[in-house]
């Protein structure tokens, strides 16, 4: 239902009651508590897994990111995220709300339909809607204003050749920038939240840490003073990397920094990867199960939310959710109360208590229109189906880094428990798949 408005015959009550009482700042009160609605800032980062960020216990090397580390200490740290392998199609499933499957984008260089409707179009007129950063769901300079957005302003493709000279587009018109595109999005975004006069919901979405690795101005990051040649870069990636994570952190802070205190306090921030780590710089996983593939080094990506209502602070939340979930959260967080829609379900009552969400999470990735990859898991085990019809299963309780196969050919017969399990996930994938 849509967000309920106060009635006439509620205010006549609350300006009553306030004459009556002799007390015009209580009737403010009540009236401003009424009409409040939280801004949401949601951030996604590039290619960032769970072995980059802070507060995930894989990976040895962590970027220093004070900002999002904050975010950790105030917020909920979410450990069982699904998303998709690749940018575009996890981008189509917090647009729509619904797996690729649904959408025929399960791959890079998939385009979105402009049939397809909206989180933003769903949320209506009552907020202010804005995309700035990358898009990569049409290289079409027009496609983002089809899906309800006031505005859009960053980067059309999945990549960049260089952060310091690009293609920027906005409002349907592209030009060519030669400013950081961390700061580019940064400035955007200080811009627009600047403007508005009333509820916004704005979708930040950095290209960092996406390659091409590089050295970050000095300003934004803590790594010192690497070279900034390029075989240097190639030969140890993993600082420049740890660099642009910090960069992005910077920035990150530099926005939350520019509004006033009141709009802080009114504003929920969700930080999320789109996938996981490249194979460069993984950490832990094998670099062959990383960003790409669907095993959790490609798909289990962070998720983090502080702000206005989470009073959760400094919690883990081993809910399983999968990237579409966010549709149905945010418009819920909006004022547009949604229990589920697609293939979307809204886990808002996890920022102020735990407890029963999802039973499967569910990720795929394309190759042709006729062959993908496909998963599920439920709490405890994972199964997977390749392209090529051979199977995986794991059990995640036991070794969450997906190893044995418990279907590979050294492997004795599956016990009575993981027999079950299996068919239960392959009977609920084909229902997925229909």
């Amino acid at each position: 239902m849509r967000r309920n408005k106060i009635s006439l015959l509620a205010l006549l009550f609350i300006c009553f009651y306030a004459c009556k009482n002799d007390d015009i700042g209580n009737q403010q009160e009540i009236l401003s508590s009424l009409a409040e609605s939280p801004n949401v800032l949601l951030i996604i980062a590039d290619d960032f897994g769970l072995d980059a960020c802070p507060g995930y216990s894989l990976g040895s090397v962590k970027p220093n990111m004070p900002v999002l580390q904050s975010m950790i200490n105030s917020g909920i740290r979410f450990n069982n995220v699904w998303a998709n392998p690749t940018c575009t199609p996890t981008r189509s499933t917090i647009l729509t709300g619904k797996y690729g499957v649904r959408t025929n984008v399960t791959k890079v260089g998939d385009e979105l339909s402009t049939s397809e409707s909206s989180l933003q179009q769903y949320i209506g007129s009552d907020y202010a809607k804005a995309v700035i950063g990358k898009w990569h769901l049409s290289s079409d300079a027009n496609h983002p204003l089809n899906f309800g957005l006031d505005y859009y302003a960053g980067l059309l493709t999945g990549a960049v050749q260089s952060y310091t000279n690009w293609t920027f587009t906005e409002n349907g018109q592209s030009s060519t920038s030669l400013e950081y595109t961390t700061t580019k999005f940064t400035d955007l975004a200080i811009d627009w939240t600047a403007q508005q006069s009333k509820p916004w919901f704005l979708w930040l979405a950095y290209n960092a840490p996406h390659t091409p690795f590089h050295l970050p101005p000095d300003s934004l990051h803590s790594q010192g003073a690497l070279p900034s040649d390029a075989a240097s870069i190639a030969a140890t990636p993993l600082p420049y990397f740890m660099a642009m994570c910090e960069a992005m952190d910077s920035e990150m802070g530099r926005l939350i920094n520019s509004l006033s205190q009141e709009e802080r306090d009114n504003t929920i921030i969700i930080f999320i990867g789109d996938n996981g780590t490249t194979g460069q710089v993984a950490q832990e996983y094998n670099s062959n199960r990383v960003k790409g593939k669907v095993y959790q080094g490609g798909i289990n990506v962070p998720m983090i939310i502080a702000g206005k209502g989470i009073t959760r602070k400094n919690e883990a939340e081993d809910a399983l959710i999968n990237s579409t979930d966010l549709f149905a959260t945010i418009s819920t967080l909006t004022g547009t109360s949604v229990s589920s829609i697609n293939d979307s379900k809204n886990f808002s009552h996890l920022l102020s208590n735990t407890g029963p969400f999802r039973d499967y999470a569910y990720s795929e990735i394309g190759y042709t229109a006729t062959t993908s990859d496909y998963t599920i898991r439920n709490s405890t085990h994972k199964y997977i189906r390749f392209q090529d019809g051979t199977e995986a299963l794991f059990d995640l309780s036991a070794n969450p880094l997906e190893q044995p196969n418990l279907l590979g050919p050294i492997q004795p017969m599956l016990s009575n428990a993981d027999s079950l399990v299996l068919d239960e996930l392959k009977k609920k994938v084909i229902e997925i798949r229909q």
